[in-house]
């Protein structure tokens, strides 16, 4: 059974009330439904949830704890909150750039850069967490591969 240790503080970055949930371990089948129990719980509590997501100390996340990530950006933006990921490993931000989580959730490197999203920086003045080239990305940056005629040679 996979270990998770969810850790919960409260900021104030420049006024705004930031929950700050940090994430050590894996999220994985056997723990991830009663841990999401607690975000949801953090995220109602709210009345504009600005929800931190720490994944630094996250050593590995399960397809449906990425459900989950996706139904919590829902229920923040509907109230009118923001939601942010600090500091993912390789793996876990590899995982979120494939499934599309970057394109709709700031993810940052840095946990300062990541509170400063908060205040209104916009995304393009804060260092988003490194590139990993993904096995498609390489693929489409390869010179295309001669293809066959399309017609048949005559004889």
């Amino acid at each position: 059974m996979a270990q998770v240790n969810i850790s919960f503080q409260d900021i104030d970055q420049a006024g705004k009330m930031i929950k700050l949930i940090g994430f050590e371990g894996q999220l994985d089948e056997t723990n991830v439904d009663s841990e999401a129990k607690k975000i949801y719980q953090v995220i109602t509590e709210m009345a504009e949830p600005n929800i931190l997501l720490d994944f630094a100390g996250l050593e590995y996340m399960n397809s449906k704890s990425i459900g989950y990530l996706t139904d919590w950006y829902s229920q923040v933006t509907a109230k009118n909150g923001k939601i942010v990921i600090a500091r993912p490993r390789a793996n876990i931000l590899d995982i979120l750039k494939v499934v599309g989580i970057t394109q709709i959730i700031d993810t940052l490197e840095n946990l300062d850069e990541a509170k400063a999203a908060f205040s209104g920086a916009a995304p393009s003045e804060a260092t988003p967490a490194p590139a990993a080239e993904t096995p498609v990305a390489a693929a489409s940056q390869q010179a295309p591969v001669n293809q066959a005629p399309t017609t048949p040679p005559t004889a």
